[in-house]
């Protein structure tokens, strides 16, 4: 029996995405920048992903930006502001427990001369607000935390975060790429200039994904080119990517699984912590937490041995082996987990389809792994 708790690396296809997309394979071939008979339908189909992305996120629709997915997206937030107004001075704040497609970007303009201020989290994996007010500076350009992390499932208080920044006149980039149908990421709600998400984590497809930029926001594009997406993002639009994020969001609107969703994952904790008493820890904040993720911790254990042992069950490790030594990811050493109880990390992320039959065999398969030693 194979089981998939691995949705927040990647979701499969809803079929109803599927679907859409289907239908953007005959007639919508054209150029969406041409105004003629082939290219209508094309952009047609892009201006009805780019309203059903703007409807999600309650902002206008030209406030949505296309693009290749959630790295560009972060890319073009953080390196489209600091290149536009560096001559401010070029500070950046962001957390320790950032995506790669976060930091590297932030790494990257800090060779270039960028000062960074990176915050610390505690043991929940949580920023602390009054930490941003006390690093920021008149010089500080961006800021940009997560909504929530992908690993642990703890979500950040953005709303709080980005009011700071605002009272600082500071643009507050969040990626919400493991936030967007598990949790409400309306961006007036949040308080947000600029908010990353990409279509894969939401059960749409991979390859495209969009960045809210509020009105006022100046962002220097990374791709030069022709003026497509109003001159911030150059390069012909895909018709058909766009039509399944479109319909993705779409669906993603609708929250009401999500608590079926926690059900499951709670049973799966608890069926869990009531056999394996303290040979399990559970890693991560207790409310703040997406509905669908479970991070714990088997310590003295390795992640990698134990998801072997876990034949048809997908799931990740918090742990990475190099060269024979277990490294704990830079989330968990962030929040101070002791390696011995770190390197025996397992997330498992839940999603649509997930089934409580399901749930009552991953519980037992992990407990007669345990068990067995």
């Amino acid at each position: 029996m194979e089981i998939y708790l691995d949705h927040n690396a990647s979701t499969p296809l809803d079929p109803r995405v599927i679907e859409t997309m289907r239908g953007m394979l005959g007639e919508a071939f054209g150029n969406p920048s041409s105004p003629n008979w082939a290219g209508r339908p094309a952009r047609a189909a892009l201006d009805i992903a780019r309203l059903q992305v703007a409807s999600m996120l309650g902002c206008a629709a030209d406030e949505i930006v296309f693009t290749s997915g959630g790295s560009e997206a972060n890319n073009l937030a953080i390196k489209g502001v600091y290149f536009a107004q560096s001559h401010a001075g070029g500070h950046i704040v962001t957390s320790a427990i950032e995506h790669p497609a976060v930091i590297e970007p932030v790494r990257f303009l800090e060779r270039l001369g960028a000062e960074i201020t990176i915050l610390p989290v505690d043991r929940t994996g949580r920023v602390d607000p009054d930490d941003l007010a006390k690093a920021l500076r008149p010089s500080t350009t961006l800021v940009s935390i997560m909504h929530a992390n992908n690993e642990t499932g703890t979500i950040q208080p953005i709303a709080e975060c980005a009011q700071i920044a605002r009272e600082h006149n500071v643009p507050f980039h969040t990626d919400a790429a493991q936030t967007i149908g598990k949790i409400p990421t309306n961006v007036n709600g949040l308080g947000v200039d600029l908010l990353t998400i990409a279509a894969h984590k939401f059960y749409g497809p991979k390859g495209v994904g969009a960045l809210y930029v509020r009105r006022g926001v100046e962002l220097a594009p990374l791709v030069h080119g022709a003026g497509h997406e109003s001159g911030r993002r150059a390069g012909t639009e895909s018709a058909l990517l766009t039509s399944g994020l479109g319909e993705a969001c779409n669906l993603a609107s609708n929250l009401s699984d999500n608590s079926r969703i926690q059900n499951l994952r709670d049973r799966l904790w608890h069926g869990l912590r009531d056999r394996l008493g303290d040979r399990i820890v559970l890693n991560g904040h207790r409310q703040h937490c997406l509905p669908n993720t479970l991070n714990v911790s088997f310590p003295g254990r390795v992640g990698a041995d134990i998801l072997a042992g876990l034949e048809g069950i997908a799931a990740s490790t918090g742990s990475a082996c190099h060269s024979g030594l277990v490294e704990l990811s830079p989330t968990l050493r962030a929040m101070g987990i002791d390696p011995w109880v770190g390197m025996g990390t397992i997330r498992f992320s839940l999603g649509r389809r997930t089934t409580e039959e399901e749930i009552i065999v991953v519980t037992e398969r992990v407990i007669g792994f345990i068990d067995a030693g």
